[in-house]
């Protein structure tokens, strides 16, 4: 089951993701029952055993522009044997970030010529890539622990 899946048809992402830390450069995020892993790589000063967070940006609009060409796909009953997605990054080392994503869309070998614009248009409509076009605020604030609060309220009250 997906996220989208476990919301339901219509649902917002409006639930809370906890963030914890397990130790070394490890950071995990608990969503909807979905446990999901990041680490730094060994050349970063992390362990390596699982991807980083910026891998699941990347995979995240990869899987994404991915599900719209296959529900394309499937909405027209073409085939979707040999359907694939190639996400590349291009970084500019002058700034140090990427400022461009090319997707490329490997067809099906008898996939009708008639769909190749097409599909791209419902590439193009990826939620995730929808998001970067028009960004959220981003609201961040800081607040005690409430593990720290209770460990607090227990030394002042000892």
């Amino acid at each position: 089951m997906n996220l989208h899946q476990a919301r339901g048809a219509g649902a917002c992402h409006r639930d809370r993701m906890e963030i914890t830390f397990p130790g070394g450069m490890r950071v995990e995020a608990v969503h909807d029952g979905f446990r999901v892993a990041t680490d730094q790589p060994a050349s970063h000063g992390g362990g390596g055993t699982a991807p980083s967070p910026f891998d699941l940006f990347l995979v995240s609009i990869g899987t994404c522009a991915g599900f719209y060409a296959l529900r394309f796909c499937q909405q027209r009953g073409l085939d979707t044997g040999g359907l694939s997605l190639r996400v590349t990054p291009h970084e500019d080392p002058m700034v140090r970030r990427v400022v461009r994503i090319e997707i490329a869309i490997a067809l099906p070998i008898l996939f009708p010529e008639r769909y190749r614009e097409a599909i791209v248009r419902a590439v193009e409509q990826c939620t995730v890539k929808r998001h970067l076009l028009e960004p959220p605020r981003f609201e961040i604030s800081a607040f005690p622990s409430r593990r720290e609060t209770v460990a607090a309220e227990a030394v002042l009250t000892a």
